[in-house]
């Protein structure tokens, strides 16, 4: 005679308590691993389609001043987009270009900031051994003086 299912498969079940446990460890490594975004980096450029988007959004709304949906303008501009031809896209698809040359001559300026800057100060700044309320009260005591 066999024993139920769930009996038998009973004990290799882990407890819902480790799996909670295991997937917030999880969640915590992979944003260790991910590199934060540098704020001082160049933004990529917008591509020809956000750059047609630039200048249908403001066409839309002149037009339908009563649409405050996003979704409207961006479905709007999206079927628009699709129904244009290449020649009607190849103005913007230049302006496109155009940011992409300055974006990368960007760049290369950002990374050779960053490659100076990395061997003109390996070392780091020594740390002043008095607190910040002591600076103050010295500067409090001589401006008393």
């Amino acid at each position: 005679m066999r024993a139920p299912k769930t009996a038998a498969i009973a004990h290799k079940m882990p407890n819902a308590g480790i799996l909670k446990k295991g997937k917030a460890e999880t969640n915590t490594k992979k944003d260790k691993a991910r590199s934060k975004k540098d704020p001082d980096a160049p933004k990529r450029p917008s591509s020809a389609f956000f750059i047609f988007m630039e200048d249908f959004r403001k066409s839309f709304k002149e037009n339908n001043p009563d649409q405050k949906s996003c979704s409207a303008v961006g479905k709007a501009g999206g079927e628009k987009w699709k129904s244009m031809t290449d020649a009607e896209k190849a103005p913007y698809a230049e302006k496109g270009a155009k940011r992409k040359v300055e974006y990368e001559k960007v760049v290369q300026a950002y990374k050779i900031k960053l490659t100076q800057n990395n061997h003109g100060c390996n070392e780091l700044p020594e740390e002043s051994t008095t607190s910040t309320s002591e600076v103050h009260d010295e500067a409090d005591q001589e401006a008393s003086s």
